[in-house]
């Protein structure tokens, strides 16, 4: 509507200036022609303008961090500090007489621990701590709470040349190491085979039982081993946690 009012304007104009002009020694066809170069001028100049002012508008708006985000930036890095400051404080040593290689890689929860007993190859798969379970009792009237300890879960993997491998689930707590169970691996063994793992372990012979604790004693799988690997688990837990805060503060900060 604006651009047809601008064109009747010029148009109602022209004529007069033109009859005031016929007159004058300059033709009729070029005093229209000035005046339509005139208005042509204002006209771009006006259209212009207005495609001008929303491109300014949106150019000119910038973007901003959240608040919420800097809020959780600071509490990541104030969770951080707390972290270093346990992971310093909980550095542990590998004893000399320790009888495994330690194969840890930053950021896995597993750690994997190996060594050569005569013929066999043994495998350890040691997993984070679990926590321990909170149970009330009651005593002479009154509620007492008695803890378990936290575990350890493993994973033994005894293999001969031939290929043929025991494998124990273990359960280890502190001075205190239990079988869950034991399965016959074949070294070729198919997925979908349905093989017969055994009864569970429990069910087993107690005779039987502790002869299978002695044959995992003697290839290293001892309290002595067990325990130091409580500690050791639970470092490497506060140091996965720390890298794990740094990679989302990281995340974040981008």
């Amino acid at each position: 509507m604006a651009l047809y009012s601008m064109l009747r304007r010029t148009s109602s104009s022209v004529l007069p200036l033109a009859i005031r002009s016929f007159g004058s020694p300059r033709p009729f066809h070029g005093v229209i022609s000035t005046i339509l170069s005139a208005r042509k001028g204002e006209l771009a100049s006006a259209l212009c303008r207005r495609s001008f002012v929303p491109y300014l508008r949106f150019s000119t708006t910038t973007s901003t961090k959240p608040i919420n985000d800097e809020s959780l930036i600071s509490v990541l890095h104030s969770e951080i500090e707390c972290a270093q400051e346990e992971a310093h404080e909980n550095v542990e040593e590998v004893p000399d007489n320790f009888p495994f290689k330690i194969e840890d890689t930053p950021g896995e929860r597993t750690i994997l621990l190996t060594r050569n007993y005569g013929d066999e190859i043994i495998k350890v798969q040691v997993d984070i701590p679990q926590p321990g379970v909170g149970e009330e009792e009651e005593e002479d009237g009154n509620d007492a709470e008695a803890s378990v300890d936290s575990s350890i879960p493993l994973v033994v993997i005894i293999t001969k040349g031939n290929g043929l491998s025991l494998e124990f689930g273990v359960t280890a707590l502190p001075d205190e190491i239990c079988i869950d169970s034991l399965t016959v691996k074949q070294p070729e063994g198919s997925e979908d085979e349905l093989a017969y793992e055994g009864p569970d372990f429990n069910d087993l012979d107690e005779n039987l039982q502790k002869a299978f604790h002695k044959y995992l004693e003697i290839r290293g799988i001892k309290p002595s081993t067990t325990n130091f690997l409580h500690e050791y688990m639970g470092n490497k837990e506060t140091k996965e946690y720390l890298m794990w805060l740094k990679n989302i503060k990281d995340f974040i900060e981008k």
